[in-house]
């Protein structure tokens, strides 16, 4: 399908991020995968061409550039050229604009430049053995000291956990508020900070996932982020991108698992004959395109109200919903299509499929997701009278 939304200058970047993950990336890929984490070196690599926190400012080192299109370029391109467990888009544009957006002078000045440059690695630190959708059940806490607050807990599934060394920490500071949490930026070193191996995951095998744990962590008052008791609104603020970020890349590995695929069908035969010339094949990727252009068309029309910043909590829903499930059927289609070679590691749309299925639960799980579109729709029952849901029930 046509897509009408880039410029010369966006389709100049596309061709130099092509170049950067095939020269760059794609060459490492199995031996990110075997060793469970990339090489710290990747994100210097992309800190040195440019394409890290592209939004900060010059000041900071930074390209100045907003424009959520040239994210999403760089999402489209590691999807066919690059690696899924290289995670740059949460380093630069889901943790990086806590720090743009929150943070003080004296914060940006002292962090960004080397998150720009790729010197340090970026992570958030949210979910919790006992807290994941529900963030008003966090039990990390920081408590006030004079000069320092003391940070106690446990924090899992944490991506980047291994390599960071910013993170983004969200803590309750008001013990008798359920949304009294606030921000603090722990730093590699601290004492009292501890990391936990590098969890072993079912798809992602590149990507380091870590549990963290935080042992009377003596915080700086100047690492506070944001304001304090204000960490909850502030997540929320950030949540539409982060899952418009998702969608993108879910129907980007969508679109390369399509790609892959017409590429096997026309060369593996069966029966004297091309697997794709079967009417069975041809209807199921015919299926495929149409689905997956239609999703692209809804994708950009996000990403322009992004940029406008106009795009509503529940249309970000509806993206990151429908990606992430459509990822899923286009990638088990796939798999089917490639018959028991696609069960094999060695052929790309099995770590495509593996890697899909933690989608549906990144950002959101799909079940959340319908909730908030629901709501959107005024069904809420929250705000009905107790008599109606008595007679509901």
């Amino acid at each position: 399908m046509n897509r009408n939304i880039f410029d010369e200058d966006h389709d100049i970047f596309r061709s130099a991020a092509q170049r950067f993950f095939s020269n760059e990336i794609k060459p490492h890929s199995d031996r990110w995968h075997e060793q469970g984490m990339v090489d710290r070196d990747a994100f210097k690599k992309a800190g040195a061409q440019g394409m890290l926190l592209m939004w900060a400012d010059e000041k900071y080192g930074g390209a100045g550039v907003a424009d959520f299109r040239y994210e999403q370029i760089l999402i489209e391109e590691m999807a066919r050229h690059g690696d899924a467990g290289f995670f740059m888009t949460l380093h630069s544009r889901l943790v990086g604009p806590y720090i743009g957006e929150l943070g003080t002078d004296e914060q940006k000045q002292r962090w960004l430049p080397k998150c720009i440059s790729g010197e340090h690695v970026l992570a958030v630190a949210i979910t919790e053995p006992g807290a994941g959708s529900d963030v008003s059940g966090i039990r990390t806490k920081a408590e006030d000291k004079g000069d320092h607050y003391l940070l106690n807990g446990a924090k899992t599934f944490i991506s980047n956990g291994i390599l960071a060394d910013l993170i983004v920490v969200v803590a309750r500071t008001d013990a008798k508020n359920r949304y009294g949490l606030s921000l603090f930026v722990v730093e590699r070193g601290m004492e009292g900070f501890e990391r936990g191996k590098n969890l072993k995951k079912m798809g992602l095998k590149s990507q380091d996932t870590a549990e963290l744990f935080f042992n009377n962590v003596k915080v700086p008052k100047e690492n506070l982020l944001g304001e304090l008791n204000r960490g909850f609104y502030q997540l929320m603020h950030f949540l539409a991108e982060e899952r418009l970020l998702g969608a993108v890349g879910y129907l980007a590995n969508a679109e390369a698992a399509f790609e892959v695929t017409m590429e096997y069908v026309q060369e593996r035969k069966a029966f004297g004959q091309a697997i794709g010339d079967f009417q069975n094949t041809r209807f199921k990727l015919a299926d495929m395109r149409m689905e997956i252009d239609v999703a692209q068309a809804f994708v950009d029309r996000c990403v322009l109200e992004q940029n406008a910043g106009t795009l509503s909590a529940e249309d970000a829903a509806k993206a990151k919903l429908y990606c992430s499930e459509l990822e899923a059927r286009v990638t088990d289609n796939c798999v089917q299509l490639h018959g028991g070679n696609g069960y094999m590691d060695e052929y790309p749309i099995s770590r495509m499929y593996t890697n899909a299925r933690v989608s549906r639960i990144f950002a959101g799980s799909s079940e959340i997701m319908r909730e908030i579109i629901a709501r959107s729709l005024g069904l809420d029952p929250r705000k009905k009278p107790k008599s109606a849901q008595v007679r509901a029930a």
